[in-house]
């Protein structure tokens, strides 16, 4: 990389790149792990809204809030981040050492959700590979993107991955609206 990134530079990137991982990981595991039927248990039915109710479906949607705000983070760390080879990695353990496991509430999954929560430790665990999975992903595009800002083909491929990501939950949206 011979230029540093700017603000905009990283906090577009990340808002992308988030955008793009979460919702094509939570496609994946909305269809693996059947979270319409395991959201309806009665031990996550109280925590979880029905994957059928539309603000889960606007979920995606909003995502772009969280986006820049991992953005405006990494651009504080950029140093530490974009000028190392394992940047990657580094951005990674401290998303999963900050954002997962030491979360300040008791998030499932999390040291405080294992301690404070009655959700069984299996059914817990079983959301982690969703998670860390997402934020590996954010991390190495993120990365890749930043340090190779002459690679035109991965803007246009994030961005067409970003306009899809966010037009099929709005249309989803739309369309439910019409049906009721």
């Amino acid at each position: 990389m011979q230029r540093r990134p700017t603000f905009w530079d990283v906090t577009l990137k990340a808002v992308v790149a988030h955008t793009v991982t979460y919702f094509a990981v939570g496609l994946l595991a909305f269809t693996l792990f059947d979270y319409s039927a395991r959201f309806a248990e009665p031990a996550l039915s109280t925590l979880m809204r029905q994957t059928d109710e539309p603000i889960v479906a606007a979920g995606p949607l909003l995502q772009p809030i969280r986006g820049l705000l991992f953005g405006v983070v990494f651009y504080l760390l950029r140093i530490a981040i974009f000028r190392e080879r394992d940047g990657w990695l580094r951005m990674w353990i401290m998303l999963v050492f900050v954002g997962i496991f030491s979360t300040f509430g008791p998030t499932p999954g999390s040291i405080e959700g294992l301690i404070y929560t009655t959700l069984p430790i299996r059914g817990q665990l079983a959301g982690l590979s969703e998670v860390l999975l997402q934020s590996l992903l954010l991390s190495v595009i993120t990365f890749a993107w930043v340090r190779s800002p002459d690679r035109r083909w991965i803007t246009w491929l994030m961005v067409i991955l970003f306009v899809i990501a966010l037009l099929l939950p709005a249309m989803g949206l739309i369309l439910g609206q019409i049906a009721t």
